[in-house]
Order: C-alpha cells, then sequence, then structure tokens
C-alpha cells in the first residue's frame, strides 16, 4: 500500500490505496487467515499476508505501506505482509526480530489512539498520529511530499472521501490514483481501495476493485 489517510475521532476512519504490480496475484477482503480469528483484510496471494487488516470485534485496524531506509539481507528477509495481521489481532506492535523486515511505516488505531511506527532498517521509531485528518505516504508523515501537498487540504475538507478514489489513474507523481507502465512491460498502479469506519458500536468497512479503471 501506498497512501493510508486517517481520521480521528468517532468514527476513526482508514482508507488505505493500495499501489502494486498489476501481475501480483490478490484477493479482496474475507477472514482468509484461521491464526488471526476475526480478522478482515485483502489477502496477497504470493507471500500471503495485506496491506491493511480490521478486527471489527476489537475496534481495530492496522494498515502497513512500503517505507525507506536499509533493506534487509536477502538471505534472512520474510514478508512484511504479516505485520498488519499481528497488530490488528493484538493491538500492539509485533514482538519479532525487526532485522528481519524491509523498512516500513505500520499505523495500529482504535478509538482510544492511532500510532505510527516506522522501520528504517535500522531504528524504530513510534508517534501518535495527531488528532484530525492526516497522510501517511512511504516516506512516512511527510509534509513535503507532492502526494501530500496535493492531496491532504482535499482530504481534510470532504466530508465523504469516495470521490477522491474515482478519480483516472495517472502517471503524476502527485496523484492518487495512479498508473505507471514500466520500461519492460510490466504496469504498476492503483489495484484497490478500502474504507474502515470504527465506532463504539461497530466497523463497517467498503472495498473498491481499481483494476477495471487501468485499461489503457
Amino acid at each position: 500500500m501506498c497512501t493510508l489517510i486517517v481520521r480521528t475521532g468517532r468514527p476513526l476512519t482508514f482508507l488505505g490505496v493500495r499501489d502494486e504490480f498489476t501481475d501480483r496475484p490478490w484477493e479482496g477482503p474475507g477472514e482468509h487467515w484461521p491464526e488471526y480469528p476475526g480478522v478482515i483484510g485483502g489477502r496477497d496471494l504470493k507471500a500471503g499476508g495485506t496491506w491493511l487488516a480490521v478486527n471489527p470485534a476489537a475496534r481495530r485496524a492496522a494498515a502497513l505501506l512500503n517505507g525507506h531506509g536499509t533493506p534487509a539481507n536477502e538471505t534472512t528477509k520474510v514478508s512484511r505482509g504479516d505485520l498488519a495481521l499481528r497488530a490488528a489481532y493484538t493491538g500492539e506492535m509485533p514482538d519479532t526480530d525487526l532485522t528481519h523486515y524491509d523498512p516500513f511505516h505500520l499505523v495500529v488505531g482504535d478509538l482510544a489512539r492511532v500510532r505510527l511506527f516506522s522501520w528504517d532498517g535500522e531504528r524504530l521509531a513510534v508517534s501518535e498520529l495527531p488528532e484530525g485528518t492526516s497522510m501517511v505516504v512511504n516516506s512516512g508523515l511527510d509534509p513535503d511530499s507532492e502526494r501530500v501537498v496535493a492531496y491532504l487540504p482535499r482530504f481534510r475538507e470532504a466530508a465523504e472521501w469516495g470521490e477522491l478514489i474515482k478519480e483516472r489513474p495517472s502517471s503524476d507523481r502527485a496523484a492518487l490514483i495512479i498508473r505507471h507502465e514500466l520500461p519492460d512491460g510490466r504496469v504498476f498502479a492503483s489495484l484497490s481501495a478500502m474504507e474502515v469506519a470504527i465506532t463504539p458500536e461497530g466497523v463497517t468497512y467498503e472495498f473498491a476493485d481499481l483494476t477495471a479503471n487501468l485499461d489503457g
């Protein structure tokens, strides 16, 4: 996932836009993991994990974004896709040797607080997201990111976010919904979006498959 928008309060709202190679297989949200009963998310069929996990019973969500920094050793590297699952299930940063993971940002939120865990390959930084609407990208809570500059004001002003993910895919670096055709012919694009709303009464989510918009 390359963009996460979070609005604190009641409801607590997460909107995650997943950017990935179009030839990487995946499936939509469901309870795909018996070892994490009740946790819902879309599943990456190559590595088995997820980018945005929801635990309705706990009124909790966790989202994973790739980060910048020092990559893990190729001989001991493991997929980051389990981190959001484990965090959504327990409510905590997974207790594991982070040197096995490439850099990431992990956002874990419930109605009490929303925390950002950022691993750059050498150091783990922990912070709480401020009240209001925030945008997390691959460079973290980065106010200078072109995407943040272009879209955070729009998300702060919009009562409903659905229209913002209906834009046509673009190759612009600042675009929210992207489509980049690489020299080798592969396509890297926004494949899906999932919006989660958490209240004391329950959790709802809306999933949008964006792949129909990628032709061209």
